[in-house]
Order: structure tokens, then C-alpha cells, then sequence
């Protein structure tokens, strides 16, 4: 009986470090080749009187080729309704390719878009640019983004050197999960 509580007694006293040798290894942060990723951001505002509103959203899709390189789609869609005036609705449409630096739950990225801008408001064209951002997991499959966009916008091959210097920048923060 004695040998058996002594057991039962080191078995208990062992429990505790052994649950502490499970977590002592942390979980795997970043990507894996052929993994996907779905990200989602958008923003709005109004007036005190909910007039004169917009609003915005976007998402992206991409499918990592190694560890660090990403190809994907990004669509943004935005709304406007103002107090004077037709509501109006604009689009952009981009591919994109990105490079990731695997910091482990900091993935800073480097990469470059190519899409169309369209819409009621804009003048529908070609757009074109780098960008740079930063994604942190806050979960094994689940992070944070935070991106910034550099489109030039051209109607033809011809103005791609002329068009970026009059570009627009794009900001983007929102939360994505990757499988």
C-alpha cells in the first residue's frame, strides 16, 4: 500500500511539470507553403446627424508559394452619400505579390499591386504601385495588418513613368487569419 501511494504521490507531484513542459514549446507563428490567407479591414464615418456619410471596406485573398512569397487579390469597395448630391460607389481591383520577413509573430512584407481603380466618382484607370506593411499573430492563425499602398494611376504603358508622381496612397488596417 505504501508503494502504491508513493507512486500515486511522485505521479502528482510530476503532473504539474509535465502540463509546464507542453507549453514550454510555443506555438508556430507565420506561414507555411501553401498556406491561404483571408484579410478584411474597413472604416466609415458621418456626421453628427448621419448625413454626409462613407464608408469602406476590403478584403484579400492570397495563397503563400514558400514560406516568405505571397501572391493574391485584393478588392476594396467604397460608399459615399452626401448631403447634396447622388451616393456614389468606387472599386479598385489589384493583384498583388509580397515578400515576407518570417520575424515569427512579426511578419513585416515588401511587395508590389497592379489592379483597375473604377467607379461613379473616379476616373476609371489603370493603377500600379509598391507596397509595405507589417502583420502581427496574435494567434497561431490569426493577425493583425496594418498596410500602406503607393498607386500611380495610367491609362496606358506610355504614362506609367509620368503617373507616379501623381499617385495616391492607400491605407489599410485590419485583421486576417490564414489555413
Amino acid at each position: 500500500m505504501k508503494i502504491i501511494l508513493a507512486v500515486i504521490c511522485t505521479g502528482l507531484l510530476l503532473f504539474p511539470s509535465l502540463a509546464m513542459a507542453q507549453q514550454a514549446y510555443p506555438p508556430a507563428y507565420g506561414f507555411s507553403p501553401q498556406d491561404w490567407e483571408f484579410t478584411l479591414q474597413g472604416s466609415g464615418s458621418s456626421d453628427d446627424e448621419l448625413d454626409n456619410s462613407t464608408l469602406s471596406l476590403e478584403f484579400s485573398i492570397g495563397y503563400f508559394f514558400t514560406e516568405v512569397f505571397e501572391l493574391g487579390l485584393r478588392q476594396g469597395l467604397g460608399y459615399s452619400d452626401p448631403e447634396v448630391g447622388d451616393d456614389n460607389w468606387n472599386a479598385s481591383t489589384r493583384a498583388f505579390a509580397d515578400y515576407h520577413f518570417d520575424l515569427q509573430r512579426w511578419q513585416p512584407f515588401v511587395g508590389v499591386n497592379f489592379g483597375y481603380l473604377y467607379g461613379d466618382d473616379v476616373n476609371e484607370t489603370w493603377i500600379a504601385g509598391p507596397e509595405v506593411g507589417v502583420k502581427y499573430f496574435v494567434k497561431p492563425n490569426t493577425f493583425v495588418q496594418a498596410l500602406v499602398e503607393y498607386n500611380a494611376t495610367f491609362d496606358s504603358a506610355d504614362e506609367v513613368d509620368e503617373a507616379f508622381d501623381d499617385g495616391r496612397f492607400v491605407y489599410a488596417l485590419g485583421m486576417g487569419i490564414n489555413w
